[in-house]
């Protein structure tokens, strides 16, 4: 796989060595990867920019538009909204750690990235992803209390709590990335400069290592067991409580009103959390790079763009004040002076 891109590399980027040259540096620790990506096919550069720069731009403005109707509707200044407001901010940060490269790669041809920047890559996927589930338990935990205890609800979730709850997912995040980042960072990449996916990720350069990549695997494995399975576990225990105390309801329209309020959480938590686990709870030695790619798309392109339009579309609130906004924003718009 390793020839098949040597011509590649030593044509399209000045910035590239020999085979050699960059075995040597691979050794120091200061040599970069080539980002496979899709296809090498010169026609099907244009379609593939055209297709991700959709993605990316309808993530980044359905987010956007759900952030700016949570902070300008007084309807929607409540704890679940405040952690959807979190969820769409991530979700933004999440997307744009991979988008703008692969499509700067589309856009130039230029595969090549500095193992530097990779690490930093690795890092702050590593890192949203981690937010993601801790966010996804605390508003799985946020609905538990609505419902189950609504008594309760505005002082066990007052804005202190709430602000505490986003502050640890998010610190959360950045803290249970770091150890596998480091340990990577530690590595030895000898067996190939090749990265055959479309952003650094961590199996794919568990494969490129010539060192012993068993402690790695064994702490993504534990962290694995810990972090996501303990949040997937508080999350679905949160579930089975909520789908007990709804299907106590008498009225059938409760029973509705009070499903679309979860209903969209629910959907949301099910595919981040199949597609994560399909793609990094199990041995490396198994793993298929090119079905990766296809998985990866599915969790790091489409979930952050679908989930503006998975909560909007089934939240009542959201669409009665989506329906407000031109109103608003026309009310808002300064006056000319006559």
């Amino acid at each position: 796989m390793y020839s098949s891109y040597s011509s590649y590399s030593s044509s399209s980027s000045p910035r590239w060595q020999s085979e050699s040259d960059i075995m040597m540096e691979n050794k120091s620790g200061a040599a970069g990867f080539l980002i496979v990506g899709f296809s090498d096919s010169p026609e099907l550069q244009g379609p593939l920019f055209l297709f991700f720069l959709l993605i990316y731009l309808v993530t980044v403005w359905g987010n956007l538009l759900l952030i700016s109707l949570i902070s300008t509707d007084s309807h929607l200044q409540k704890p679940m909204y405040f952690f959807l407001c979190n969820l769409s901010c991530l979700d933004i940060s999440y997307s744009s750690v991979t988008a703008p490269y692969l499509l700067h790669i589309f856009s130039t041809g230029d595969k090549y990235i500095p193992l530097t920047m990779c690490m930093v890559q690795l890092y702050f996927f590593s890192s949203f992803t981690s937010m993601e589930y801790l966010l996804l338990t605390t508003m799985a935990y946020d609905r538990y209390v609505a419902i189950c205890r609504p008594l309760f609800y505005p002082q066990v979730m007052n804005q202190r709590t709430c602000i505490l709850l986003a502050a640890a997912a998010w610190i959360g995040g950045f803290l249970a990335a770091a150890p596998i980042s480091i340990l990577i960072s530690a590595l030895t990449f000898c067996k190939s400069n090749i990265i055959n996916h479309f952003f650094c990720d961590v199996t794919p350069l568990l494969k490129l290592s010539c060192d012993d990549t068993s402690t790695v695997e064994y702490v993504m494995f534990a962290q694995g067991v810990f972090l996501l399975f303990s949040c997937f576990a508080l999350t679905m225990m949160s579930y089975i409580y909520i789908i007990s105390a709804i299907l106590k309801i008498t009225s059938a329209e409760g029973r509705s009103k009070t499903f679309s309020t979860c209903g969209s959480h629910l959907t949301a938590v099910t595919l981040f959390y199949v597609l994560l686990v399909c793609v990094y709870m199990k041995p490396a030695s198994s793993y298929s790079l090119d079905e990766g790619k296809v998985v990866s798309i599915l969790y790091v392109n489409f979930i952050p763009m679908l989930n503006p339009m998975i909560y909007s579309l089934r939240n009542k609130d959201v669409k009665k004040a989506l329906k407000q906004l031109p109103r608003r924003w026309f009310y808002c718009m300064p006056r000319a002076v006559f």
